[in-house]
């Protein structure tokens, strides 16, 4: 899948990237960003997503398509003239300027006059809460503190697209999580178009309104952040999107929308076909660590049941996390709420797992 395009307010339009002539970094991209959306290209590095930035922002050219952004094609307008707001992981702030006049230099370069400066540079550092911080310089604050004024160098200016590359790559977890929320409520209240990018899926999925999950130069899954996570499309996505159990075997048929699926170690279970389409077709069962079920009395009554061995029990405070052998597989996870009616599980003990047919996919193998 290669996401779509439309009338949006950022628009690939069947783009291609190579730096060789040869070997295409983005195949084929098509994809539209409606105004006011905060989205974000997600995947492995090397899987083309900060080079579909590079070209909306300018820093790259297209091989071959068109990017438009409000309708009116970019190809050849410099980064300079798009009005595109940047920040970036090493926030990329004057150091031999104070805050308050690196805030300024977008402005200048404009030709906006010095009182209606002042006005717009005073708004920006009170939107990220740095009012009081326009005198110093940059090496004179902390890191998170000079990410606060890396996006408020990016919003001075008012654009309708802010661009953002890894912009919380260098901090720590907890101000990173802090950050993530901040940036996410300033684009909403601002009505700013965000394209944001990250191989950190976590992020992606507590900040965006759609995910572009790439690989391999393409976008594998474009959807909501549930959407991504409950209903992957294919392996990759279930692989590289929270944590997936797989199993692996061979499809026996296809009836009603249920795949019955006999995996290597012999067992027999019904899966929902997603990709696969027939009899004798080899597949990854899918099934997320959550929507397994170890208590009898918990466990539906249409539920699917395996045999399994307990090999490994964490105790996580708010979960736990057992690792099993399961159909000849030793990585098989599930994680259960600590709850007063769900029993600690010790390793060796046998124990019979199951889950709801609808909660495991039959994907491409």
């Amino acid at each position: 899948m290669s996401g779509e395009t439309g009338n949006g307010f950022v628009v690939f339009d069947r783009v291609q990237k190579s730096y060789d002539g040869e070997t295409l970094v983005v195949k084929d991209l098509n994809l539209s960003i409606g105004k006011g959306e905060f989205l974000t290209m997600l995947g492995p590095s090397g899987s083309g997503k900060t080079t579909c930035l590079m070209m909306l922002a300018g820093f790259e050219t297209a091989t071959h398509g068109d990017i438009l952004l409000g309708g009116q094609p970019i190809n050849n307008i410099p980064p300079h003239k798009r009005g595109i707001g940047m920040v970036f992981q090493n926030y990329a702030l004057f150091p031999h300027m104070t805050v308050a006049e690196n805030l300024a230099f977008p402005l200048e370069v404009r030709k906006i006059g010095k009182s209606e400066r002042e006005a717009k540079v005073k708004r920006a550092l009170e939107m990220v809460q740095m009012g009081e911080f326009g005198g110093r310089r940059p090496a004179q604050l902390s890191g998170g503190q000079q990410q606060r004024i890396a996006l408020a160098r990016a919003l001075v200016f008012e654009p309708e697209l802010v661009l953002m590359d890894e912009p919380l790559g260098a901090l720590d977890k907890q101000l990173r999580e802090h950050m993530q929320f901040e940036i996410t409520k300033l684009a909403h209240d601002l009505g700013i178009t965000t394209v944001y990018v990250t191989h950190d899926q976590t992020e992606a999925l507590t900040m965006s309104d759609r995910v572009a999950v790439f690989d391999d130069g393409r976008i594998q899954q474009l959807a909501p952040p549930d959407v991504l996570y409950e209903e992957p499309e294919n392996s990759f996505v279930a692989q590289f999107i929270g944590e997936n159990n797989t199993l692996e075997g061979t499809v026996q048929e296809i009836k009603d929308g249920v795949a019955l699926v006999k995996l290597d170690g012999g067992e027999l279970i019904d899966a929902k076909p997603v990709n696969v389409s027939e009899a004798g077709e080899r597949t990854l069962v899918s099934i997320r660590p959550e929507r397994v079920e170890y208590n009898k009395d918990r466990l539906q009554p249409d539920a699917h049941t395996l045999k399994a061995e307990v090999l490994e029990f964490i105790y996580m405070g708010d979960i736990f996390r057992t690792r099993l052998r399961v159909a000849g597989r030793e990585d098989f996870v599930i994680k259960t709420r600590n709850a007063p009616d769900q029993r600690r599980l010790r390793p060796g003990e046998q124990i019979e797992i199951g889950w709801l047919p609808e909660d495991c996919r039959a994907l491409d193998a």
